[in-house]
């Protein structure tokens, strides 16, 4: 172990410590991320991909509105930068579900194209909407309803 990390653990860690820590700060990284996302996921309104308004802010004062865009973008590109930390070689953590949840924070053009894209992959919408089951919500729609 190198001198200057040895120096920063607290008196009496060896190694296996560092070892067992670094497997429970993964795992409860790991934990957190999937309750997370989860929840985002549940809390979508079921049109949020074929209804332009269901995507967009909702009604409040204009400070209020420019306040909370500003924190969500500073949040989300924090949060995209701890993502690229927790990728490197070494570095526990789930780095990328961390840049996922980060680039779903902030406002990018073709955002929305990307999440459509990484939706219609095999398997995801039908997890998605099973997990929106589990919270008693409707499936998310992908293409919009037929005019009856």
């Amino acid at each position: 172990m190198p001198e200057w990390l040895h120096n920063l653990l607290p008196a009496g860690w060896t190694g296996w410590h560092v070892a067992v820590a670094t497997v429970a700060l993964a795992m409860a990284s790991a934990a957190v991320s999937v309750v997370v996302i989860g929840y985002a996921l549940s809390r979508l309104p079921a049109d949020y991909f074929v209804n332009p308004a269901a995507r967009g802010p909702i009604a409040r004062h204009p400070v209020a509105r420019v306040l909370l865009a500003l924190a969500r973008n500073v949040f989300g590109w924090a949060l995209i930068a701890l993502g690229i930390v927790l990728s490197l070689p070494g570095v526990p953590g789930q780095g990328v579900l961390t840049i996922l949840m980060g680039v779903m924070l902030v406002d990018l053009p073709g955002k929305h194209r990307a999440e459509m894209w990484l939706l219609q992959r095999r398997g995801v919408l039908g997890g998605v909407n099973r997990l929106r089951a589990q919270m008693g919500r409707p499936p998310l729609l992908t293409q919009p309803a037929p005019d009856s």
